[in-house]
């Protein structure tokens, strides 16, 4: 099965101003879907390829349910394992759960626990809105989909794209080793700074997890102005 994608990122284009205006489309109407959400939000990422029996989607519904009660929405890819258990744990406690899917080669049906939600044909708005809807990222584990969302964050903030952005890593066990290379490789060859390292926050915890994430949205709400900015699309 292809996807727009599939066509889209070839070299030649011979659809390129209908192919364009497709994808401005999609973005706006993600910003719009994003301005509904109505709280400040999280994103967790994790593997889809868990279910129930597994002890993290227990971890994932559990954090979910803390934002929840914090008042939080719950973003997430939308679709099953970890993204599922995430939504539930919110939705069963009343929250906003927030789905952003996207079109696959192998289908993957949205979850049955989001509240608010909107089905992506293309990866990078999709990617766009998972950052755009959020005041930090929490990452269970996963595989490359969810490697990939934990460095790209890690370069917007970075480098400045995002700011006051907490990303929270949820097992020890699990991270450790991606960790340890990190600090052996780029770190002690100046390819990364120890103040970029300092970025990540590693727990096993739940409660830890929502900690991290309303701490430093506390001060970054200190630093802004008194009056929220409007936004200028209805």
């Amino acid at each position: 099965m292809s996807t727009r994608d599939n066509t889209f990122l070839e070299r030649v284009d011979p659809h390129l101003l209908r192919h364009a205006a497709e994808i401005g489309a999609e973005f706006l109407e993600g910003f719009r879907v994003v301005d509904k959400i109505g709280h400040p939000a999280v994103t967790i990422f994790g593997s889809a390829r868990i279910d129930e029996s597994d002890p993290e989607y227990a971890l994932a519904m559990e954090t979910g349910a803390l934002f929840a009660e914090a008042g939080w929405a719950v973003v997430t890819g939308g679709g099953p394992g970890v993204m599922e258990a995430a939504n539930r744990g919110a939705y069963e406690r009343g929250g906003v759960s927030v789905g952003f899917n996207v079109e696959l080669p192998h289908e993957q049906a949205p979850n049955p626990y989001v509240t608010l939600g909107y089905t992506f044909d293309h990866f990078y708005a999709r990617k766009t809105m998972l950052v755009k809807a959020a005041e930090g990222y929490v990452l269970f584990p996963g595989g490359f989909g969810t490697l990939d969302e934990l460095f790209e964050s890690l370069t917007l903030i970075q480098t400045g794209k995002v700011q006051h952005f907490p990303v929270v890593l949820v097992g020890t066990e699990y991270w450790g080793g991606l960790l340890d290379w990190v600090r052996r490789r780029p770190l002690s060859e100046g390819m990364v700074s120890p103040e970029d390292f300092d970025l990540l926050h590693v727990t096993d915890e739940p409660e830890r997890v929502v900690q991290e994430v309303l701490e430093c949205y506390r001060r970054k709400c200190a630093q802004l102005p008194a009056e929220p900015v409007k936004a200028d699309v209805q």
